[in-house]
């Protein structure tokens, strides 16, 4: 398996996207717009969108395209079943819950087998939850020192509407499938429905 080791804040800033959407708490002291060039083609238009989505969720082209696949096949809007799927992936969840600083962070914790979906082990970060599942921390895990400190430092980031989160018991269950709306970033996924559908 691939691994990105890009720099995230050089690439946010190509993306146009804030570091806080990846989990990171710094800031670029650079002028934002200092590289723009006059115009972009709409077909770059096309592609930095779609290169934003796959950057957010850690994702590769084949996985994504393979992605957008099964949304075509859905019923529904195409670009907002991608963005269904792509919030709907374990290690996303995990990061949405406040049990991983990062989305990187996240899928490694799940690739080491640290939560439980439905009270069984799941170490797949790509695994996609359904509504009413419960993804718990495991008891193992729950007592370990690192755990601890992300859950200090990840205390006051709010948590989506769609999973019901219980700090105490740090599990959280699948109220209803994401939407856009619940999104905290800018997208425009009818453009990446374009650039695939040429």
């Amino acid at each position: 398996m691939a691994v990105s080791r890009e720099p995230i804040l050089k690439r946010c800033k190509y993306l146009g996207i804030s570091p806080m959407v990846m989990g990171v708490a710094k800031e670029t002291k650079r002028d934002p717009n200092a590289n723009k060039r006059k115009k972009v083609s709409e077909y770059g238009l096309q592609l930095k969108e779609k290169q934003k989505l796959k950057f957010i969720y850690g994702m590769l082209e084949k996985q994504f395209y393979h992605y957008f696949e099964i949304a075509q096949k859905m019923e529904g809007q195409a670009g907002a079943n991608l963005i269904t799927l792509c919030e709907s992936r374990l290690d996303n969840v995990v990061f949405r819950m406040g049990l991983a600083t990062t989305r990187r962070e996240a899928r490694q914790l799940v690739v080491h087998g640290h939560y439980n979906v439905n009270g069984r082990r799941v170490d797949i970060p790509s695994y996609r939850i359904k509504t009413g599942d419960v993804i718990s921390l495991r008891d193992n895990s729950k007592k370990s020192e690192k755990f601890k400190q992300i859950i200090e430092t990840t205390a006051g980031r709010l948590t989506p509407t769609w999973l019901d989160v219980n700090k105490d018991q740090q599990s959280a269950k699948v109220v209803r499938m994401p939407v856009k709306e619940d999104l905290d970033y800018e997208i425009e996924e009818h453009l990446i429905v374009e650039l695939y559908s040429k």
